[in-house]
C-alpha cells in the first residue's frame, strides 16, 4: 500500500491556498522569516510541500502574499495621494507611525525588512514592489519630467525613517512622537517631493 503524501489539491478542502496563507501568516509573525521552513508549513497545513511551491513559487513568494493580505502600502499611499501634495509629508508621517507602531501591521512589515536583508530573492521582490507600487504611483501623481527622480528621493527618505526608527531603533528618532517627526523631517520630505520653496523677494 502506498503511504506517500498525496500531491495536488487536498481532498475535501475548498480553499487550500487560503489555509496555507493562514498558517504562514501566524508562523511568520510568531517566529520570523528565517525560522519558518516550507516543510514545517506544509506539515502544519496538512499539505504536500510541493503544493505550497505550486501556489506561491517559493518561500519568498509565500511571504509576499502574506504581507499583501496583512497590509497594502500601495493602498495607504493611494488614499494619501488624494490630498494636496504640499501636505503629503504631514499626512504620511502620522499614518506611517500608526501603522508601524500597531503590532498587527508593524510586526509583519518589520519582518519583511529583516527578511530582505538575509534573502536576496525576497529583497529583489520587495524592491520591485516598492518601485511599481510606490515610486511609479507617486511619480504619476507628481507629473513632470523629473517626477520619477523626485518620487524616488521621497520614498528613499521615508525608507530611511523606517530603518532608523523601527529596524535599528536609533535615538532620538525611535522615541519621537509623530508630530515631532513631522517638524524634524517634514520640510526635507516636502523639498524632495516638490523642490525648494520659492525665496521671498526682499523689499527695500
Amino acid at each position: 500500500m502506498n503511504s506517500s503524501p498525496r500531491r495536488g489539491r487536498r481532498p475535501g478542502s475548498p480553499d487550500v491556498r487560503a489555509e496555507i496563507l493562514a498558517v504562514a501568516r501566524a508562523r511568520f509573525r510568531r517566529e520570523g522569516y528565517d525560522a519558518v521552513t516550507m516543510r514545517s508549513l506544509a506539515a502544519e497545513a496538512g499539505v504536500d510541500a510541493a503544493l505550497i511551491s505550486y501556489y506561491f513559487g517559493s518561500k519568498a513568494g509565500l511571504f509576499a502574499a502574506v504581507l499583501e493580505l496583512t497590509l497594502s502600502p500601495a493602498d495607504l499611499l493611494g488614499g494619501l495621494l488624494q490630498g494636496d501634495l504640499e501636505t503629503l509629508p504631514q499626512r504620511l508621517i502620522p499614518t506611517l507611525v500608526r501603522t508601524w507602531d500597531n503590532p498587527d501591521t508593524g510586526v509583519p512589515l518589520l519582518a519583511a525588512m529583516r527578511a530582505a536583508a538575509s534573502d536576496p530573492g525576497f529583497a529583489a521582490m520587495l524592491r520591485d514592489g516598492i518601485h511599481r507600487q510606490l515610486v511609479e504611483r507617486l511619480a504619476e501623481r507628481i507629473g513632470g519630467a523629473d517626477a520619477h527622480r523626485r518620487a524616488g528621493a521621497f520614498v528613499t527618505q521615508v525608507g530611511g525613517l523606517i530603518l532608523t526608527r523601527y529596524v535599528i531603533a536609533a535615538e532620538p528618532l525611535a522615541s519621537m512622537t509623530a508630530d515631532e517627526i513631522v517638524r524634524a523631517l517634514g520640510p526635507a520630505l516636502r523639498t524632495a517631493l516638490l523642490g525648494p520653496l520659492p525665496t521671498a523677494r526682499r523689499t527695500s
